[in-house]
C-alpha cells in the first residue's frame, strides 16, 4: 500500500517507517498537520496515519478537511489520547480505524491490512445509465432526458432487469423468475402487458425507442432496433 504517516515524534516516525517498509508497504512522511494536509490533498494514497497531536494543524482538523474535499482515502488514527470520548471525536471526524499508542507493531500491521482489504471492495453501485435513460437505485426514480418517469414498484424492478441486461436479449422466462419470481409459465400476458406499459412511459416522449421486442425470443434494452 502506498500510505502517508503524519507523525510529529521523529524516532516514532522512522519506526513506523521502518516497520511498514518490512511489511510491503511505501511509506512517506510529513512532520506537521499543514504539512500531512497538502500532501494528503494533492497526491494519490491507499491509507494515512495520523497522529491526533500535532503542530501548526491537528489531526482531528487535518482529517475533518480531508473529508471535505471528498476523499474516501482510508485513515487511521495513532495517537496517545485513548479515551472513549477521543476515539468517538476521532472516528466521527473521518477516521476509519484508531489505534492507541503504545501498540505493538503486529497490530498496526493487522489494521493496515484490514483497511487495505476494505478500500479494494468494489463500489456499491447506487445509479444505472442507459444513453440518456439514468435511474437512480437510492431514491427509486427514472429520468430520460432529465426529464422524470413515474414508475410503480413492478415496473421499476423489471427496467432496473433490463437496464442490469442492457445490450443484451432477455427472455419472457427470465424476467418471470428475476421480476415476478415465478418458476413456472403462469400462461398470462403479465410480462407483455408489462413490456408495454413500461415502452409507453420509456419510450414515449423520444425520437428513439429504447425497449425493443425481439420477435419469438424476448426483449432487449438498446438504442437501434
Amino acid at each position: 500500500m502506498n500510505i502517508l504517516l503524519v507523525e510529529d515524534d521523529l524516532e516514532t516516525a522512522r519506526y513506523i517507517v521502518r516497520g511498514l517498509g518490512e511489511g510491503g508497504h511505501t511509506t512517506a512522511h510529513a512532520v506537521d498537520g499543514s504539512e500531512g494536509l497538502a500532501r494528503a490533498t494533492a497526491e494519490d494514497w491507499d491509507l494515512l496515519i495520523v497522529d491526533r497531536m500535532l503542530p501548526k494543524l491537528d489531526g482531528l482538523s487535518l482529517v475533518q478537511s480531508v473529508r471535505q474535499t471528498g476523499s474516501v482515502t482510508a485513515v487511521l488514527f495513532l495517537t496517545t489520547l485513548g479515551g472513549v470520548d477521543d476515539r468517538v471525536h476521532g472516528l466521527n471526524a473521518g477516521a476509519d480505524d484508531y489505534l492507541v499508542k503504545p501498540f505493538a507493531f503486529s497490530e498496526l500491521l493487522a489494521r493496515v491490512a484490514a483497511l487495505g482489504r476494505r478500500a479494494r471492495r468494489p463500489a456499491v453501485e447506487t445509479t444505472l445509465q442507459f444513453a440518456d435513460l439514468e435511474m437512480d437505485l437510492l431514491s427509486r426514480t427514472v429520468s430520460r432526458g432529465g426529464k422524470p418517469i413515474d414508475l410503480l414498484p413492478r415496473e421499476f424492478r423489471l427496467l432496473e432487469y433490463l437496464m442490469r441486461h442492457a445490450e443484451q436479449i432477455v427472455t419472457r422466462t427470465m424476467l418471470l423468475e428475476n421480476v415476478w419470481e415465478v418458476h413456472f409459465d403462469p400462461n398470462t400476458s403479465v410480462v407483455e402487458t408489462h413490456v408495454s406499459r413500461l415502452r409507453s412511459k420509456i419510450d414515449r416522449s423520444s425520437a428513439i425507442a429504447l425497449i425493443q421486442t425481439v420477435r419469438g425470443i424476448g426483449y432487449s434494452l438498446r438504442a437501434s432496433g
